[in-house]
C-alpha cells in the first residue's frame, strides 16, 4: 500500500510541473535540444521534419571512417576527387595523406574532395560508402534520414534527416575519443609530400569555453544548418538547427536556456553505489562503472526514482554484470546503468535514513 501511495504521490509532482520556458529560436525551421547522456530532449520545433542537412552530414562519413580501422593508414588521392565541388581542402591527385588527417579536413574545413576521398578510400567506392552509412543510420535508430553521398551536397540527390535524428547521431559520435579530439580543434596543420595545410574551423561557437565541437552546413537548396555540442557544469548536451539564418544566436539561446534553468544532478555514484535489502548475494558487493549526472530543474529533482533490478546468477564470478539501476522520472525511463559485482566482500553498513530513502526507490 505504501508503494502504491508513493507512485501516485511521484504522478501528482509531475502534474504540477506545468511551467515550461524555452528560448527564442523563431529563425529555426527545426531545432533540437538534447541531453546526451540520456537522449532526453529539454527542448526543440518540429524536430522529427525530414529536410536536406547539408554538411553536417559529415558526421556520419566521420563516424564511419573512425570505426573503419584505417585511420593511420596513408592515403594516395585518387581522381575521384574529381566530381566534388564547393567547399574543399585542395588536396590533388596523387597526394599522399593519413586518413586521420583527411578527417580533419573533413570536421574543420568541412571538405568535400576529402568526404569523397575518404568514402573511396574505406569502402571501395562512394557508393559502397553510403550503404554503409545508411546501415548506421538504421542501427542508430534514425527514422528520418536517408543518405546519397558522403558530403552532403545536393545533387543529384541530397541527404535528408531531422533535427532529432542528427542528435542521436551526434551524441553517438561523441563517444568516440578521436571524433571529439577533432571537433574541438580550433586550427590543424598537416604536411603532405606535396605542401603544407593549415586548417582553421569554421565552427565558430568554439570561441565559448563550454563548446565541445560541431559541425556546419549550407546550401542554397537546405539553408543553414549547424550542429554544437557543449559541457555546462557536467551536462553534456547537442543543439541541432536546420534552415536557420541565424543559427549561431539559435545555439547560444538554446545553451542559455540550460544554464537559467537546469542544474547538474549526480544520480548515480560509482564510489558510493550499493543495494539495500538483497540476501540473495549475501556477502559480495555491487558496483557501477560511472557516476551519472543528469541535467534536472529543482522541482524535476524530486521526480526521479531509482529502480533496482538483480539478475539470480547461481554461476557469477567478480565483475560479472548482475543487473541494472534505472533512474525514472516518474514513469518515464531516462538512464539505465549496469550492475557488476564483487565476489565475498561486505557491504559498508549505511544510515537508517539512508536505508528508508533507498527502500521507498525500489
Amino acid at each position: 500500500m505504501r508503494k502504491c501511495l508513493f507512485f501516485i504521490i511521484v504522478v501528482l509532482l509531475s502534474f504540477t510541473i506545468s511551467e515550461r520556458v524555452s528560448a527564442s529560436t523563431s529563425s529555426a525551421s527545426s531545432y533540437v535540444l538534447m541531453d546526451m547522456t540520456t537522449g532526453r530532449v529539454l527542448d526543440c520545433k518540429d524536430m522529427n521534419s525530414k529536410r536536406l542537412i547539408a554538411s553536417i552530414t559529415k558526421i556520419m562519413t566521420a563516424t564511419i571512417a573512425l570505426e573503419s580501422g584505417k585511420v593511420e593508414e596513408v592515403v594516395e588521392v585518387d581522381d575521384s576527387i574529381l566530381k566534388a565541388y564547393g567547399s574543399g581542402v585542395y588536396i590533388e591527385v596523387g597526394e599522399e595523406i593519413k586518413l586521420k588527417d583527411l578527417l580533419y579536413g573533413l570536421m574543420l574545413r568541412s571538405g568535400n574532395d576529402a568526404a569523397v576521398m575518404i568514402a573511396s578510400y574505406v569502402a571501395g567506392s562512394e557508393e559502397e560508402f553510403v550503404k554503409l552509412m545508411n546501415n548506421k543510420a538504421k542501427e542508430l535508430g534514425m527514422k528520418n534520414t536517408i543518405f546519397y553521398n558522403a558530403s552532403g551536397l545536393p545533387r543529384p540527390h541530397g541527404n535528408y534527416s531531422s533535427a532529432y535524428d542528427m542528435a542521436l547521431l551526434t551524441s553517438y559520435a561523441m563517444k568516440n575519443d578521436m571524433y571529439r579530439e577533432i571537433v574541438k580543434t580550433k586550427d590543424y596543420k598537416v604536411t603532405t609530400n606535396k605542401k603544407t595545410y593549415v586548417w582553421h574551423n569554421k565552427n565558430k561557437l568554439l570561441r565559448y569555453d563550454y563548446i565541445t565541437g560541431g559541425k556546419t552546413g549550407y546550401t542554397e537548396e537546405s539553408g543553414r544548418t549547424l550542429v554544437s555540442t557543449a559541457d555546462i557544469g557536467g551536462m553534456k548536451l547537442v543543439v541541432v538547427t536546420i534552415r536557420d539564418s541565424d543559427d549561431w544566436n539559435t545555439h547560444r539561446q538554446l545553451y542559455d536556456y540550460v544554464k537559467g534553468n537546469y542544474n547538474s544532478y549526480q544520480v548515480l555514484s560509482k564510489d558510493k553505489f550499493t543495494v539495500i535489502g538483497d540476501s540473495y548475494y549475501d556477502g559480495d558487493t555491487f558496483y557501477i562503472k560511472n557516476d551519472v549526472y543528469l541535467p534536472l530543474k529543482k522541482s524535476e529533482k524530486k521526480m526521479l526514482i531509482n529502480h533496482i533490478s538483480l539478475e539470480k546468477k547461481k554461476k557469477y564470478n567478480t565483475g560479472d554484470k548482475v543487473g541494472v539501476s534505472q533512474i525514472y522520472m516518474g514513469e518515464k525511463l531516462l538512464y539505465e546503468e549496469d550492475i557488476y559485482i564483487i565476489k565475498g566482500k561486505s557491504l559498508k553498513r549505511k544510515s537508517i535514513f539512508t536505508k528508508i530513502k533507498e527502500w521507498f526507490n525500489d
